[in-house]
């Protein structure tokens, strides 16, 4: 029997939270802006959606769509202020104009997560070199997951991406648990599990009827069923 997949759900608040906790989602991951395709929730937000769910949390440091760091004490700042609320898990992710991880960034911020577990997020599926990505990040303290699609342009056109890194699993630069989403759905199941992909994250999936409703409790248990019987 095969371990356990982790299920992460995009969550943007409290009743998102409750209603993935509920579905059977291990994981959140809380961010504010989905039009910007996730930016960092408030301090205030955190600090509820702790209170109101006892499952582990994610929080998206971004502060602006696209993937430019920006202003990097800024970001120290504020992943300060999240930690002060109450996160302890981060999701992170910064590019160079060249589409290269720009590494001082990461390296600030990680410093100020002071051995918090982290996410490298979807950035990745828009780098100019995801094998030298991951290579240069290799060994950065805190990050256990990357988050990724395979391509920018979602699961679908990733696949032999996703299913070349997951046979890649152990070696130096993809020690990480590979953690797929962007597009994902339910049949895509099967062929990544095979491969040994253990990590599975929905956003859309999760709500049937789009992002201006909640999650849905049937729609995470479909898919924690689905997990569970792989």
């Amino acid at each position: 029997m095969s371990k356990r997949a982790v299920l992460e759900v995009i969550a943007l608040g409290v009743e998102d939270a409750v209603a993935a906790q509920a579905g059977g989602a291990d994981r959140l991951e809380l961010v504010t802006d989905m039009a910007a395709d996730g930016l960092t929730p408030s301090a205030a937000t955190v600090a509820a959606v702790r209170r109101a769910v006892d499952i582990s949390l994610r929080v998206m440091i971004r502060p602006a769509d696209g993937f430019a760091a920006g202003d990097v004490e800024r970001l120290v700042r504020v992943a300060g202020e999240l930690r002060e609320a109450g996160a302890s898990e981060f999701v992170l992710g910064f590019l160079d104009g060249g589409g290269a991880v720009d590494l001082g960034a990461v390296e600030r911020v990680v410093e100020a997560l002071d051995g918090c577990p982290w996410t490298f997020h979807r950035a990745i599926d828009r780098a100019a070199d995801r094998d030298a990505l991951r290579k240069q990040l290799d060994g950065m303290p805190g990050l256990d997951t990357y988050l990724t699609a395979g391509s920018a342009d979602g699961v679908d056109d990733g696949l032999p991406v996703l299913l070349a890194e997951a046979g890649r699993s152990g070696e130096p630069g993809y020690e990480q648990r590979l953690l797929v989403g962007g597009g994902l759905r339910l049949d895509h199941v099967p062929v990544l599990s095979k491969a040994g992909v253990d990590g599975f994250h929905i956003g859309g999936a999760a709500r049937p009827r789009g992002w201006n409703e909640p999650v849905s409790v049937a729609a995470v248990t479909r898919w924690r069923a689905a997990l569970d019987a792989r």
